[in-house]
């Protein structure tokens, strides 16, 4: 019976038990009907399978019919989960399964529940984001796979205290049929995927479904319901597909302290995307925050965990873009990228790009200075642990003493005005601005990694710091938070921006992505305007195994870049140009061994000025 059979509908009495009341939606293989249980007498929610062909080829009916019945079957095994639409039963009649389950009364998906009343609250979407996880993570224990993670598969309903939202449900274990207005599936030898803009890149690529997998789309929807958009939304569903594989997704404007968790979900290489304890950690940190106290980030990439989140002060705050309605201020979250997966090679450039983007967001620091009762005043802005007498100035570079290891402890800053001299830790890139010295130490965190994210994405391994002004400094500070980018394992050699065309590099770590070059030795170059001849441009980073010394690197990396970055990945034609590298000391002695790779011509010729 194909989608649309008038002989399906209200009034039917399915398996002699279950009569029909009224469709609530149809989806990619079916409808979700009302029906009454005449035998229990109550209302239970019945998917029907149906076709679109109205005489599906056999086998197509079986191999639908079969996975239909396979994964109500999972579903089935959930049965008591609190955040699990619970399925009774699986029957057949004429020859096709229907699936008997729960009626949620009063339930609204969250996708129309954005649609209704706009993007939630951070911590708000935090609490759904523990609930789904929960019920992902009791799948996932048994080896199912939800595999279609979306909003309009998360169902929130009155709870037993008549909170409306209260009670947070997922259905639709890869079923297929929950109502999705449309939306385009995907499948690969009859294997559903998932759903344009929500499946993971690996999946989109035609790999196995994997926990992982599944956390990248809850990492979606979450995005979704705060953002009131997807991550990848785009004008068509081939585009959106697209965008999953190559792009990042569009930066969250609001999801305050949501945000680093989205970004780690989101990252393209399953390996290095969070587990599901690790996300629990994260998202409970929002939901209810801990003690009081700064943050810290880890920063050993050789013996830290793929991915780890510290609180940062949960000290309430106004709602608003910046923190979110939520009122805490963001976690922090370290992406150390030391972890590949032998994904395809369509995803080689991504995951490449997504190793930077991990190494630039590897933390944002809140270094909050230390006054004693009584302190030094205007004296200094930012607090004796600080130690600077005036107030840090726009694009200043810096030198940053760390009282131990990196990032542990406030950092004491010594100006470095020519940015050169003394191989500057970082540079001032912007400020934020705040009414008092309690909204600076609320909101200054999560603005300035907002206003700090865009060089950080171009960087290799940089992070950024939040100098907030102590009470006493607040007017010395000029009501202003320092946002600062500073070298994640050592220094970054030069201005990050406003930097001058001509100027020499020094070393790698402050080559940008898109920069291009004009190479004068194998140990020489300097930034070039790209609307004139150049030799190169920086296209991403690839790192290096620890075991590889400086010296073998350097007969490496072009085969490295061509594997990981390879320039045909960026549109460039391969019978015309090739993959180049940059290597240099800093890297190996802070131990991070990360490439710069690049495009350059096969004959040596230059690019750009010469009409390519």
């Amino acid at each position: 019976m194909h989608s649309g059979s008038p002989t399906s509908g209200v009034g039917r009495v399915i398996a002699g038990r279950y009569l029909l009341l009224n469709r609530l939606g149809s989806g990619g293989m079916g409808h979700v009907w009302l029906a009454h249980d005449e035998r229990l007498v109550c209302e239970v929610a019945l998917k029907e399978i149906a076709f679109r062909d109205p005489d599906p080829t056999g086998d197509e009916r079986e191999a639908r019919v079969a996975r239909a019945r396979a994964e109500a079957r999972h579903a089935a095994g959930l049965r008591g989960h609190p955040h699990v639409v619970t399925v009774h039963d699986v029957l057949e009649h004429e020859g096709l399964p229907w699936i008997v389950m729960e009626y949620v009364t009063g339930a609204v998906d969250l996708r129309e529940l954005v649609e209704t009343r706009g993007p939630l609250a951070p911590a708000e979407c935090a609490r759904i984001g523990l609930a789904v996880l929960d019920a992902l993570t009791a799948g996932h224990e048994r080896g199912v796979m939800h595999r279609d993670v979306k909003p309009a598969n998360i169902l929130l309903a009155p709870d037993r205290s008549g909170a409306p939202y209260g009670r947070v449900l997922l259905t639709d274990y890869g079923i297929s049929v929950q109502p999705d207005a449309g939306e385009t599936r995907y499948t690969l030898a009859s294997v559903l995927v998932g759903t344009s803009g929500y499946l993971a890149p690996e999946r989109a690529t035609g790999g196995p479904p994997t926990p992982a997998a599944d956390l990248f789309s809850l990492g979606c929807t979450l995005y979704h319901g705060v953002e009131g958009h997807g991550p990848f939304e785009r004008e068509s569903h081939l585009a959106e597909v697209t965008a999953v594989v190559m792009e990042e997704p569009r930066p969250a404007v609001r999801a305050g302290a949501l945000g680093p968790v989205l970004r780690a979900l989101l990252v393209k290489d399953p390996g290095l995307r969070p587990s599901a304890t690790e996300a629990e950690a994260a998202l409970s940190r929002i939901v209810t925050p801990q003690a009081e106290g700064y943050a810290r980030a880890q920063t050993d990439l050789g013996s830290q965990p793929p991915w780890t989140g510290v609180a940062a002060p949960p000290v309430p705050a106004p709602p608003g873009p910046a923190a979110g309605a939520d009122g805490f201020e963001p976690v922090v979250i370290s992406v150390p990228a030391h972890r590949r997966s032998g994904l395809p090679r369509a995803l080689r450039a991504v995951l490449a790009a997504a190793l930077g983007l991990a190494l630039a967001l590897g933390g944002v620091w809140y270094a909050m200075a230390h006054q004693k009762s009584g302190g030094d005043g205007a004296a200094s802005p930012y607090g004796s642990a600080v130690g600077l007498s005036a107030p840090l100035k726009d694009g200043e570079c810096v030198l940053a003493d760390w009282p131990g290891a990196r990032f542990q402890g406030v950092p004491r800053l010594t100006p470095d005005p020519s940015c050169q001299d003394k191989a500057p830790d970082g540079q001032v890139m912007a400020f934020v601005t705040a009414a008092s010295a309690d909204e600076a130490r609320r909101l200054g965190p999560a603005r300035c990694e907002e206003r700090t994210q865009e060089v950080r994405e171009r960087l290799a391994d940089v992070r950024s710091i939040a100098v907030v002004p102590t009470g006493a400094g607040f007017e010395a500070a000029g009501r202003r938070t320092a946002c600062l980018v500073l070298g994640a394992h050592g220094p970054v050699y030069g201005p990050l921006g406003d930097r001058r065309n001509g100027s020499d590099f020094t070393d790698t770590a402050n080559m940008q992505r898109r920069d291009c070059l004009q190479t004068r030795s194998d140990r020489d170059a300097r930034l070039v305007s790209c609307g004139g001849p150049h030799d190169e441009q920086v296209l991403g980073f690839t790192r290096l195994g620890k075991g590889v010394t400086l010296t073998e690197a350097r007969t490496r990396s072009d085969a490295a870049c061509a594997k990981d970055v390879p320039p045909r990945d960026y549109g460039f034609d391969p019978s015309v140009y090739t993959s180049g590298s940059w290597t240099s000391q800093g890297a190996w002695k802070s131990g991070t061994h990360f490439v710069v790779c690049t495009v350059r011509k096969q004959n040596g010729g230059t690019m750009g000025g010469d009409g390519s």
